[in-house]
């Protein structure tokens, strides 16, 4: 870059290390109740970070949040949605930048600006974002898709390195190339670019195929993790139109990993002379609760599903057709599909069929092997089963649930089957469901029992058109945030003080 622009960015860099240095980590601010408080019934803490102190600004936000104060006249609500909805912007977007160019860029003859002017400088750049999960530095697939799905109300087009759009494609294009580096894994270490330290993930755990443990943070084949790469490619273009955008770096490379990575996991676990098949990813660890039979899991018949060794929550699955993730891969594989279709031309549509058609089939696929018969409640969806008629009758919280199977676009919030599983999943026949004075909603094996997920609460709403219900989950969501005025991960249900993970 010219000699004016590398000055412009050192000063930058040096006054934003200069500003991080005296930002206290959040975790610890969120810990701790800060005036203003809210003037409701429940005096909730003012949790956002002083503006020098957020990792990203979005005018739209913030004419936003003016807007609604007017609009949600209950102090406390607001005071929670004013917390909690700009969080990931203002404390998640770690790192943003460019990829660094493959081989050292030539100087461009003639071009205005004379020394220093590059071939780079005159080409547009990939820009990428590596957005943490929130209390640990690292970058989740699932997670980083979720946290800006918060903003597609507020997502316009813009070709604008500091505009919320740029915070999307830096987002898909950092996905992209952890994907192409390693299918399997789910939670990413910092881009190289960033200079960010990063340390060795290396552990006891017994994982195939093998990664490099200074770019992964964590290997676990969670099939949610690349069904949310597409879902934050449809997010992006459903709100923008910019359908160009995909055809310039590697979308269309991560895709075919994709695809071939989630076709590969519809193995059989016999071959047809009835000897074992190893599965392509296979993961044990020492501290239990993960897949049996030389770390492959217990067997499964292949009947058009793709297994995953892990839930959304990372825990392991009992059977690895697991039900919701399968529905959002199938979901997700059709929406994007139309983006594909653009890059290819109907000549040349080779993956885009191959996106409709094994969504297809697993679509298909659920409708013949997940619907359950309940002696109570009808048929429901099973939340995992293995292809042999073992089934798991649960959900959990985390996204993708059976819950949340209207919100990722699965299906209608009418259909007959879903309504009697979110009976069922809403009730005390659900063996994760936890009541009580403070909160009642979904629990988690993830957390001690008896403990109910605001997430799990909030999609409750999401699904719902009773005002009552809505109202009194609401409620509930509202006085059960310890006074800090953010949704914690779990929450006793008779107890506030008793949490996990403040936010």
């Amino acid at each position: 870059m010219g000699l004016q622009r590398v000055n412009q960015f050192l000063a930058w860099a040096s006054l934003s290390l200069l500003v991080s240095a005296q930002c206290p980590l959040y975790q610890n601010y969120a810990n701790k109740r800060h005036e203003p408080l809210s003037s409701g019934r429940y005096n909730l803490s003012y949790a956002r970070p002083v503006p020098d102190c957020r990792t990203f600004h979005s005018p739209e936000l913030e004419d936003t949040l003016k807007r609604l104060k007017d609009v949600i006249t209950d102090p406390d609500l607001y005071r929670l949605f004013e917390n909690t909805w700009p969080s990931t912007l203002d404390t998640t977007i770690a790192w943003r930048g460019y990829a660094a160019p493959p081989s050292l860029p030539e100087e461009v003859e003639g071009a205005e600006g004379g020394e220093g002017v590059t071939k780079r400088d005159a080409e547009e750049k990939e820009e990428l974002s590596f957005i943490i999960t929130g209390d640990i530095e690292a970058m989740w697939l699932r997670d980083s898709a979720n946290q800006l799905q918060a903003y597609t109300s507020i997502l316009k087009p813009s070709t604008d390195f500091s505009s919320l759009a740029s915070v999307f494609r830096g987002a898909i294009n950092l996905q992209a190339r952890y994907i192409l580096e390693a299918p399997f894994c789910n939670a990413f270490q910092a881009p190289v670019e960033s200079n960010i330290t990063r340390k060795s993930s290396e552990n006891s755990d017994r994982i195939s195929p093998s990664f490099d443990f200074m770019k992964v943070f964590s290997c676990q084949w969670e099939l949610d993790s690349v069904a949310s790469f597409l879902q934050l490619s449809d997010d992006y273009v459903t709100a923008t139109g910019d359908y160009e955008f995909f055809s310039k770096w590697k979308w269309k490379e991560a895709v075919k990993k994709v695809l071939e990575t989630a076709e590969s996991m519809m193995i059989d676990s016999y071959n047809e002379a009835g000897e074992w098949q190893h599965t392509p990813y296979t993961y044990c660890a020492p501290y239990g609760g993960t897949p049996i039979n030389d770390c492959n899991g217990s067997p499964h018949r292949n009947i058009g599903l793709i297994r995953s060794f892990h839930r959304p929550s990372d825990d392991a699955c009992t059977y690895q057709f697991l039900i919701p993730s399968n529905m959002m891969f199938s979901h997700a594989l059709n929406t994007t599909a139309k983006i594909m279709s653009r890059i290819e031309g109907p000549d040349n549509a080779n993956l885009t069929n191959w996106m409709r058609t094994l969504s297809t089939g697993i679509r298909t696929a659920i409708h013949r092997h997940a619907r359950v018969a309940d002696r109570t409640y009808g048929t429901i969806f099973a939340y995992e089963i293995d292809g042999y008629g073992s089934a798991n009758i649960m959900d959990d919280p985390n996204i993708p649930s059976l819950l949340s199977a209207p919100f990722i676009g699965y299906l209608d919030s009418d259909d007959p089957v879903y309504q009697n599983t979110r009976r069922k999943i809403l009730s005390k026949d659900n063996p994760y469901f936890s009541w009580g004075p403070v909160i009642t909603g979904v629990g988690s094996p993830h957390t001690l029992p008896g403990r109910a997920w605001p997430m799990a609460s909030i999609m409750r709403i999401l699904t719902s058109d009773d005002d009552e219900e809505i109202t009194e989950t609401l409620r509930q969501l509202v006085g059960s945030t310890d006074g800090l005025g953010l949704m914690h991960e779990s929450v006793s249900s008779h107890s506030e003080s008793q949490w996990s993970r403040q936010w």
